[in-house]
């Protein structure tokens, strides 16, 4: 076997198993519909509902993402107690419900702003219950050996998507209005529940459930606070995904505040930005344990290229350099997301994994609004610098963090010594 047959087998290895295979085509389809709806909403926000209004968008996001302050911790516990493969065909009906909901009030004229801010609040609400479920469910269909790979292939599903879903969104728009892109979106979720319903069950790895008790949430947030390498890594997502991880946003107030672009050369900036991502989730899904070292590395690489991406003076330029910014963002989203899992026992993965989206999604929610006021204030350039430089600050601190402590977080309980020698060193 040659080393490029053997490179590609190793990339690709979960899809030997069958019930992940039949994931992730069902999620590939679903995601290419996200992919068509964020940009359909974004455009209905700021060119047919506002006048380029920031604050809108950030509101927007603001809602979408706000339920996870409030409902993902609950959300793990579910995820731990109730057999996930069900309760995932129940969140993706509901995200699919709402997508034609919201799709038929803009087919048939009577959308307003307050709607949107609605539907948004609405499908936060659904993706908090799904967000750790769909996380944790993963385990469920290959061995652990196999965890590292079926995150980055996640990835590589939701990130394949974008290079075809912006662009689509941005030509279905222009043909058919901006309805369609929330109506196809709202079909797309069958593919999900019927690649659920496909599964084999007698080759799932179901994990056991956590009978009912109180204080679940409360163990959780204990085993977190024992345990360093966790925390070191909610504290830098937290401080990126709050100032930092607005792509969308900032991408649709570059392309229509400073290039003056119509909804085409938005969707196909989004489409660029995934490209990055998608070789950042290929190169994730090769390794079989992700390094504390690798993540810092990849924040201090998001800080360097979103500061670079900022100054960028032609639409041409801003796009290729976000291909850098975006492999930088899928390596320490795809590290973060298999150290968590592989470092968390499995009674208690969901609720971890739940603590772990309440920090990446819910301090968009808290950073956003902060980001779409800087860029309608001053522009969307600043907007961008603030979150490149927000992560190599936190990059910087949580290094040094490590260079004072870390014998000392070699003796916490529940921390392996030998692993804070591998990922520091």
């Amino acid at each position: 076997m040659s080393r490029v047959t053997a490179a590609i087998t190793q990339t690709f290895t979960s899809l030997k198993y069958f019930n992940y295979r039949m994931w992730f085509v069902g999620a590939l389809v679903s995601n290419m519909g996200a992919w068509i709806q964020r940009v359909g909403q974004d455009w209905l926000v700021l060119k047919e509902l506002t006048h380029n209004s920031g604050v809108a968008a950030g509101i927007v996001t603001a809602l979408q993402f706000a339920p996870v302050l409030f409902l993902s911790p609950w959300a793990g516990v579910l995820a731990d107690r109730l057999p996930r493969r069900r309760l995932l065909m129940a969140t993706q009906a509901g995200q699919g419900v709402l997508a034609l909901g919201l799709g038929a009030l803009v087919l048939f004229g009577h959308a307003q702003l307050w709607h949107v801010y609605i539907f948004a609040l609405l499908l936060g609400c659904v993706t908090a219950i799904d967000a750790p479920v769909r996380q944790t469910f993963v385990a469920e269909m290959v061995p652990l050996t196999s965890l590292p790979n079926a995150i980055g292939l996640n990835s590589a599903s939701f990130n394949s998507s974008r290079l075809i879903g912006p662009a689509l969104a941005g030509l279905l728009i222009q043909a058919f209005g901006t309805g369609v892109a929330f109506v196809i979106n709202g079909f797309t979720f069958a593919a999900t529940i019927i690649g659920l319903l496909c599964m084999r069950k007698a080759q799932l790895h179901v994990i056991a459930s956590v009978k009912k008790e109180k204080g679940q949430i409360r163990q959780a947030i204990r085993y977190i606070r024992n345990r360093p390498e966790i925390w070191l890594i909610l504290v830098m997502i937290g401080v990126i995904s709050s100032l930092g991880f607005n792509s969308q946003l900032t991408i649709g107030m570059m392309a229509t505040q400073i290039f003056d672009r119509q909804a085409g050369e938005f969707g196909l900036l989004s489409s660029i930005f995934g490209v990055g991502a998608l070789i950042g989730a290929l190169m994730a899904a090769r390794r079989t344990r992700p390094r504390l070292r690798l993540i810092i590395g990849a924040a201090i690489g998001f800080g360097v290229f979103s500061i670079i991406s900022a100054v960028m003076p032609t639409y041409l330029s801003f796009g290729l350099s976000g291909i850098f910014v975006g492999l930088c963002t899928l390596t320490l989203l795809t590290g973060a997301n298999a150290t968590v899992q592989l470092s968390t026992s499995p009674q208690m993965r969901g609720r971890v994994i739940a603590l772990y989206m309440l920090v990446n999604q819910g301090a968009t929610t808290l950073g956003a609004p902060l980001i779409g006021w800087i860029a309608e204030q001053f522009n969307a350039r600043w907007a961008i610098a603030v979150g490149g430089i927000s992560a190599l600050v936190v990059a910087v601190v949580v290094v040094i963090w490590l260079r004072r402590h870390w014998r000392l977080a070699a003796h916490l309980r529940g921390f392996p010594p030998h692993m804070v020698v591998d990922q520091v060193e």
